[in-house]
C-alpha cells in the first residue's frame, strides 16, 4: 500500500510559531527530508524531537524525488521540510508531490506560517484579491516581460526579494510600474528586527539602494494598477451583445458590471435610459 507524503510548514522567523502538529508529524515519519539539514536540525532541537534528516534542495531535487517515490511506494510516511514557510511555495516541493502522485501515495499538509499572508495582512493594501509572483526573474527578456505584465496588474502584488537584490528589484519596479505606486516592504517578519516600511516605489528604491548589503528576508506588497473606466457606450454595447446571444438583460448587466468593476444599478439605469432614447 502506497505511503503518505506530508508537506510541513515551518516558522518564517520565530520558532515559537511552529504549528502544534509539526512535532507529531516529524516524530511519526519514517523518512524526513529537509531543504537545509543544519537549519532544520535547529528546528527539531527546539521542538524536542530527534530524527535523521536527508537533504532535499534545488540542486538534488530530481534525484531525491525519485528516492522519495521509492520510499512512498513501499508504504513509508515521508515528511518534507523547507527552510521557512511551506514546501512548493517558492521552495522545493512540487517535484516531491508529483513523485508521490505517480506512485499513488497520499499527499497532505501541516499548514503554518506564511510570509505571503503575513505581509498582506500588515500592509493595509487591498487584500480581497491579490497575486503572489514569487521572485522576479534575475535578468534578460524574462525579467522585462514579467515587469511589463505586472505594470497592468490590477490586483495587489506580492513579491519575494532575494538577499542583496531588493534595491535593484525596487528600482526596476519603480521604472516600469511607476514611482508613485504604493508599496509596503516587510523585512524579517516575525523576527527580532522586524520592519514594515510604507511608501512609494521610488522612495523605497532610494531607501534600499543606499544600503549596499541589506540584511534579512524581504516581502514586497505592491498596490495594483488603477483600472481605467470604460466608456459608457462600450458598456452598453457589451450588454447588447450578451442580450443578442440570448442572455437576459439583468444577467447581461450583472456580467458586464462585474467584469468592469462598475455599479450594477447604475449600469442598469444606463441601459434603460439608452433604450428609452433609442
Amino acid at each position: 500500500m502506497p505511503g503518505l507524503l506530508i508537506l510541513c510548514a515551518t516558522p518564517i522567523g520565530n520558532l515559537g510559531d511552529a504549528p502544534p502538529r509539526l512535532r507529531k508529524a516529524i516524530a511519526g515519519a519514517d523518512v524526513v527530508y529537509a531543504e537545509d539539514t543544519r537549519r532544520s536540525r535547529k528546528l527539531l532541537d527546539a521542538l524536542g524531537v530527534d530524527h535523521d534528516l536527508r537533504s532535499y534542495f534545488a540542486g538534488n531535487e530530481a534525484v531525491r524525488s525519485s528516492e522519495l517515490a521509492g520510499h512512498l511506494g513501499e508504504g513509508a510516511t515521508v515528511v518534507l521540510l523547507t527552510d521557512a514557510g511551506t514546501p512548493s511555495i517558492s521552495d522545493p516541493g512540487v517535484s516531491a508531490v508529483q513523485a508521490a502522485v505517480s506512485v499513488g501515495a497520499d499527499v497532505t499538509v501541516v499548514p503554518g506560517p506564511s510570509a505571503v499572508t503575513a505581509a498582506v495582512a500588515v500592509s493595509g493594501l487591498p487584500s480581497e484579491r491579490f497575486v503572489f509572483e514569487g521572485f522576479l526573474p534575475r535578468k534578460g527578456g524574462e525579467r522585462s516581460a514579467r515587469l511589463a505584465a505586472l505594470a497592468g496588474e490590477a490586483r495587489t502584488v506580492i513579491l519575494f526579494a532575494g538577499k542583496g537584490k531588493v534595491g535593484r528589484d525596487l528600482s526596476d519596479l519603480a521604472d516600469v510600474l511607476g514611482g508613485d505606486r504604493r508599496v509596503v516592504v516587510a523585512r524579517e517578519l516575525t523576527k527580532l528586527h522586524e520592519e514594515v516600511w510604507r511608501g512609494t516605489l521610488s522612495a523605497a528604491a532610494s531607501r534600499w539602494s543606499e544600503d549596499v548589503a541589506p540584511r534579512g528576508e524581504f516581502t514586497l506588497v505592491i498596490a495594483g494598477a488603477v483600472e481605467s473606466q470604460p466608456e459608457p457606450s462600450a458598456l452598453l454595447e457589451a450588454v447588447a451583445d450578451l442580450e443578442s446571444a440570448g442572455v437576459s438583460r439583468s444577467e447581461a448587466v450583472r456580467e458586464v458590471a462585474s467584469l468592469h468593476g462598475v455599479s450594477r444599478r447604475e449600469l442598469y439605469e444606463m441601459v434603460i435610459k439608452g433604450r428609452a432614447g433609442a
